[in-house]
């Protein structure tokens, strides 16, 4: 591994408490399923780790098929990082469809103790380091599935919770719960772009600083829009062409690919790629400790991580991007 790894990345303290995160964080929604190759995987775990990126983010049905990115990354710890698991951040989630049945799903305590035993069990973990409630219930009663959390790290499953696709009001609800238990919860992971702002409409950005809690934020560059790589046509490797369950080509419409090319032009009078300027837009403020990339060449990982040391947007450069995507 390189010795330097460190020498370059920024680490952000995660709200009040004593862990940071990468300001790049490697997140293996998409490519670490059985329809991608393994020596890819593990090349990117390789080149993320060798540049400082510390921290891997799974969840329970992550694939295809569910549970097979935790397999993937089960073996990458054995085959790539043997011996440097206390230099890394894992985490994981449940909250979503995982199992058939009434008990493979949502919030219940039943649930989330079943699916971070499955984890650990397909990850070849003792215990992860951020554990997620991945989605907000409102059929189980809050107090139910924060008491679950409390107890998976009471029993050393996790050190330290975190909580996903919460708005404001639930996650101060939850926040005050948890306190109550004396249960380190640290970070909230939402989506987060220049096109997707709902954290700063249903409260939670706000919320998260008010509380001193992290946030982490995924789908920065909202499934890939956020680049240059539609601007003229869809490439046959892109997620749409691939994988059209979470982006499909009807939001391409004449009026995004507008937006899109003339924040291209922003950025490229900036000096930097439209993924670099949504990148750094995402970390503007000092709540957002680390942005969630995915990736399925070497090369992407390598040009996010010049944002490292850039130039911030000016408030000027904020305005231009408020008018051209709200």
């Amino acid at each position: 591994m390189n010795e330097y790894r460190y020498e370059n990345m920024i680490y952000n303290r995660c709200g009040n408490s004593g862990l940071l995160l990468p300001i790049i964080s490697l997140g293996l929604w998409h490519g670490f399923g059985d329809n991608y190759d393994y020596d890819n995987m593990i090349n990117l775990c390789r080149v993320a780790f060798e540049n400082g990126i510390t921290h891997f983010d799974l969840a329970n049905n992550y694939g295809p098929p569910y549970g097979r990115a935790e397999e993937n990354f089960g073996r990458i710890l054995k085959d790539l990082f043997l011996g440097y698991r206390d230099e890394l951040i894992i985490s994981t989630k449940a909250g979503y469809d995982m199992w058939a049945g009434p008990y493979g799903n949502w919030g219940s305590r039943k649930y989330l103790i079943a699916s971070i035993d499955q984890s650990l069990k397909r990850l070849g973990l003792e215990y992860v380091d951020i554990f997620y409630h991945h989605r907000m219930d409102l059929e189980t009663p809050l107090e139910e599935t924060m008491f679950a959390l409390s107890h998976i790290v009471n029993s050393g499953k996790a050190l330290y919770v975190g909580l996903s696709n919460y708005d404001g009001a639930t996650m101060e609800r939850a926040c005050k719960i948890l306190s109550s238990l004396n249960c380190p919860f640290i970070i909230n992971q939402n989506r987060y772009s220049i096109f997707d702002r709902t954290i700063e409409n249903n409260g939670l950005k706000l919320k998260s600083k008010k509380l001193s809690k992290g946030i982490i934020a995924y789908s920065p560059l909202a499934q890939g829009l956020l680049t240059d790589k539609y601007i003229d046509d869809i490439p046959l490797d892109s997620r749409i062409k691939k994988d059209g369950r979470y982006l499909k080509d009807d939001v391409l419409t004449h009026n995004k690919v507008s937006q899109i090319s003339e924040l291209n032009k922003l950025a490229k009078e900036r000096g930097e790629t439209l993924a670099q300027m949504a990148l750094r837009w995402v970390l503007r403020d000092e709540e957002v400790v680390s942005v969630l990339i995915g990736a399925s060449k070497v090369e992407q990982i390598l040009d996010n991580l010049k944002i490292i040391n850039k130039s911030h947007i000016t408030d000027k450069e904020l305005a231009i991007i408020d008018n051209l995507s709200l």
